[in-house]
């Protein structure tokens, strides 16, 4: 991928004042990331929100400086080092620290192990994997300096799957070890590292499937989203925000004695057992 697109977006007066706590989350301008993003802007955390293009990374920083936040936006290829480092250069530069990374970015395709092109697998781990270690490896270095958290942004897929995602599958597995390693080495540096994995969310890529899988209307996305619900056992899908909230808990001295874990926010869908009961009629 190319990076040429890489840039930022100017801090504003909140930003330059700000003395509180700095999170910086890739894929931060859409969906789970932008939940996440919100949710640290509201907990009083200065918030670099890094995305792909300029566009949704612009509209998710006006939200937040909208609601009284402080936000800096930055945007590229997270699959590239210089994209990577730019984005913790400008958080440093705009806030002078890091203490908090919360990796969001991810994409997902389909196919199976026979008709998955090389290339789609390819570019499932590069921004899946590949980003969440360059954003960690940038970011590490100033995060030891404030002891504070990585969270990693997997999936219940990591532990289970439905078919025909073998590449997302097997990238969300993969961050899972990653974080574990990564949690065993940063410890002696006061750092915390764990993964989330949620469950459906309603987000534009859950989105993106349901249309697939359905007649394309909006009203056929939504009954795919709401039967993908039931799945649940809290009979719905994900908001953003609730995911926000977990990386938020994650990030806080509430979960001090926490390293190395996978949280699961699923509304249950893991817990439950596919078989059903006889009916009793």
């Amino acid at each position: 991928m190319s990076a040429t697109n890489e840039g930022n977006i100017p801090m504003d007066d909140a930003a330059r004042t700000h003395e509180g706590k700095v999170v910086l989350v890739t894929g931060g301008s859409q969906g789970i990331g932008r939940g996440v993003a919100e949710v640290f802007a509201r907990r009083g955390a200065a918030v670099l929100v890094h995305g792909l293009t300029p566009d949704f990374v612009e509209e998710t920083v006006g939200i937040i400086r909208s609601a009284g936040g402080a936000a800096l936006g930055s945007w590229g290829p997270i699959d590239q080092p210089k994209t990577c480092e730019a984005a913790v250069s400008a958080c440093l530069d705009a806030f002078g620290r890091l203490d908090h990374l919360v990796t969001a970015a991810g994409i997902q395709r389909y196919g199976d192990a026979v008709s998955t092109p090389v290339e789609t697998w390819d570019e499932v781990f590069a921004v899946n994997v590949r980003g969440v270690f360059l954003a960690s490896r940038a970011a590490l270095p100033h995060i030891r300096k404030a002891r504070g958290t990585v969270t990693v942004i997997s999936s219940v897929q990591a532990t289970a799957t439905q078919q025909q995602v073998v590449a997302y599958t097997a990238s969300k597995g993969a961050l899972n070890a990653l974080t574990r390693a990564m949690a065993v080495d940063e410890a002696e540096h006061g750092v915390r590292v764990n993964s989330i994995a949620p469950g459906s969310v309603d987000t534009p890529m859950l989105r993106r499937s349901a249309a697939e899988w359905s007649d394309g209307t909006p009203e056929g996305v939504e009954t795919v989203i709401a039967n993908w619900g039931l799945m649940h056992s809290l009979g719905r899908v994900a908001q953003p925000c609730e995911i926000g909230e977990a990386a938020s808990f994650l990030a806080s001295d509430a979960a001090s004695f926490i390293t190395g874990a996978e949280l699961r926010v699923d509304g249950g869908l893991l817990a439950r057992i596919a078989a059903a009961l006889p009916s009793k009629d």
